[in-house]
């Protein structure tokens, strides 16, 4: 399947919404007429691509999710509550979860909030045009000022750190600029030749762009507020955030519920010309991830990544029976764990001591080599679920993406002895017959080696994979205590260098490779998950890291498949043989969905480019008439003004 066949963009003889939002609001004048509130020429999804073809309107999607919000800042970095709620409400440059579909041969991203694109005759110059006539869901127009002013004001601006990890300047290339022309123009500008590996760090999470006319007024540029304050300037209480996405947020009740609406102004139809989406109401319970899978099967939920393995068997017991409300389909080996080790040596997190001495090990190979031969990874997979689920797993990229190979992949074996041996070469002894090693007098005091291994605590499989480890790193001689906090808190002590070793699950880059690629290396002082730079310094990379950049450099300079396939046997070599992270385990996921949703993609996977809830592309589901539950909560309501306590009627 080639990109064009999914999508395009063009005016339509004709356009429709719901019966009630007509009645109601634009007979009324409470909205202007539809085809006022589409732009020129709006987004268009292709009947040929629906799997269950043009749909009808009305239902609910219940999610249900772990997370918490933070409130709806996404530019200066707050959760919404993950789950898909903050992909629910924004749109991208370009978007990529669709791509799952494409023919590899034909695999880039399509347009979405850029309609078109075109490059300079040099490749350095790229640009984009942006949809014409679009609008927030508060009906204010979108333009170029919003994409400058999340440019210049959030990845720009060293105080501002988007909630896309890779939304940093240097995620763009180093040297990267970007001018508006006009007020749907914007040129990038590149140091190096067509690098179209960009286009894919235009898509979520790292180019979403706020509302300008909101945002802006609370930044610190243009107001007198602190970096702080423009953070929580809109805390989760604040209703009708205008968005650009399909949904928007009405009504928040703390560790209940959230609630979004139809999104009256948004820029998508079908063939009919029909306005999307289909869906009037999206629902997340706050729970946990576990009571997810739990109600996604049950009924009671709709929509589930099922990722964690402790749920496999239950869940397909329960999908196996014929009156089951959920379909569950899994896909290809995409969900890994690796165990990343803190190797800034120059102040990221400002370490004490001991810290700092931790951090030493981590740099030294034989101290790497010691902790994952030390690693039974067979029982680590045995201790999430019994069966054939989960794999050895040594490191680096995924085995279910076309980009693994296997005779580049170095792997070392479970050998304790070989272990013991590596951590007495780096000089660890236990000198005080305790049973664990210590530092070498002069190094933080000499007292043991302890490891502060931080993890998640709204992840089942994330809190076993820890407790296995501190297991298995006894046996080794190194102390491990696990500093255990929930997803929001974690998130912060990741990102502020505040750990010695972490537990944590891949992302897109190890998963697609094509997919926020940088964060495949420190290209830059924020692009690497587990080696950053505190501010004004630089990554004092190691040297195997420096090789591993220009590899990374060259796969994204390069338009060669065959060679970009070389680059990356290259790369998987250098990671897995100096262990830039230790692999844990590796397992496939499963979507569960409830049966009465139609136009759910054959084959979609819970995560490659993005998370399920956006390649399942929720603005396109839709429920049959006879299959539609009474769910909603705010029936025949739109979001209201920005700030006010909730929907109108």
């Amino acid at each position: 399947m080639e990109p064009d066949s999914i999508l395009g963009f063009k005016a339509l003889p004709s356009y429709s919404e719901p019966d009630w939002v007509s009645e109601k609001f634009e007979k009324t004048g409470k909205l202007p007429p539809l085809k006022e509130r589409l732009p020129e020429e709006p987004m268009v999804y292709k009947t040929e691509n629906m799997p269950d073809g043009i749909g009808v309107y009305g239902d609910t999607l219940r999610h249900v999710v772990g997370g918490r919000p933070e409130g709806w800042n996404y530019m200066a970095g707050q959760t919404q509550g993950w789950g898909g709620i903050d992909i629910a409400l924004s749109e991208c440059l370009t978007r990529t979860a669709p791509l799952f579909q494409v023919d590899a041969k034909d695999t880039e991203p399509l347009p979405n909030l850029a309609k078109s694109w075109e490059w300079s005759k040099d490749g350095h110059k790229l640009t984009m045009h942006l949809i014409k006539g679009a609008k927030w869901s508060d009906g204010v127009p979108f333009t170029a000022e919003d994409i400058m002013f999340y440019w210049e004001d959030g990845v720009i601006d060293p105080n501002v750190s988007p909630l896309g990890c890779g939304a940093s300047p240097e995620a763009f290339g180093e040297g990267t600029t970007l001018t508006k022309i006009d007020d749907y123009t914007v040129e990038w500008t590149f140091k190096s030749a067509f690098p179209k590996q960009y286009l894919y760090t235009m898509a979520y999470p790292n180019f979403c762009p706020g509302p300008a006319h909101i945002l802006k007024p609370q930044h610190p540029k243009y107001s007198k507020n602190t970096y702080n304050q423009f953070k929580n300037a809109f805390p989760p209480e604040y209703m009708n955030m205008p968005v650009m996405g399909a949904w928007a947020p009405v009504s928040y009740r703390p560790d209940d519920l959230i609630v979004l609406r139809r999104n009256p102004y948004y820029w998508k139809v079908d063939e009919k010309g029909q306005q999307l989406p289909y869906i009037d109401e999206i629902h997340y319970k706050l729970s946990t991830w576990a009571d997810r899978d739990v109600q996604a099967v049950a009924g009671s939920g709709d929509f589930s990544n099922l990722e964690q393995p402790e749920n496999f068997v239950a869940a397909l017991k329960r999908a196996a029976d014929e009156n089951a409300p959920a379909r569950l389909a899994f896909g290809p080996r995409l969900i890994g764990y690796n165990l990343q080790m803190n190797f800034s040596a120059n102040g990221w997190g400002s370490p004490d001591e001991r810290e700092q001495a931790v951090r030493e090990l981590n740099r030294n190979q034989d101290f790497r080599e010691a902790v994952t031969s030390a690693i039974d990874r067979k029982a680590v997979g045995d201790s999430l679920v019994k069966g054939p689920f989960t794999a050895i797993y040594p490191g680096g990229i995924s085995s279910g993406t076309s980009f693994y190979d296997r005779n580049s992949t170095v792997y070392y074996p479970y050998d304790l002895e070989g272990a013991r041996a590596a951590l007495a070469k780096v000089g660890l002894k236990d000198t005080d017959g305790d049973g664990f090693v210590n530092f070498p007098a002069g190094t933080a005091g000499g007292k043991n080696v302890e490891i502060v291994l931080l993890v998640n605590n709204t992840y089942t499989t994330d809190k076993s994979l820890a407790e296995g480890l501190v297991g298995q790193m006894a046996k080794l001689g190194l102390r491990v205590v696990v500093n255990s906090l929930d997803g929001n808190q974690r998130d912060a002590a990741h990102y502020g260098g505040r750990f010695d070793w972490l537990v944590r699950r891949n992302t897109t880059e190890l998963a697609s490779v094509v997919q926020n690629t940088e964060q495949l290396a420190p290209v830059g002082p924020r692009t690497s998950w587990n080696h950053r730079a505190p501010e004004g310094k630089q990554v004092d990379m190691m040297p195997f890291e420096k090789e591993m950049v220009d590899l990374v450099n060259r796969f994204i300079a390069s338009q060669d498949n065959a060679e970009r396939v070389d680059l990356m046997k290259q790369y998987q070599k250098v990671y897995t043989q100096n262990l830039y992270t230790i692999g844990l385990t590796e397992y496939p996921g499963a979507l569960i969905i409830n049966k009465r949703f139609s136009n759910v993609p054959q084959g979609t996977p819970i995560f490659m480019f993005n998370w399920a809830e956006d390649a399942v592309i929720r603005e396109r589901l839709w429920v049959a008439t006879n299959k539609q539950g009474k769910y909603e909560l705010f029936p025949q309501q739109l979001p209201g003004k920005p700030g006010d306590k909730g929907p109108i009627n």
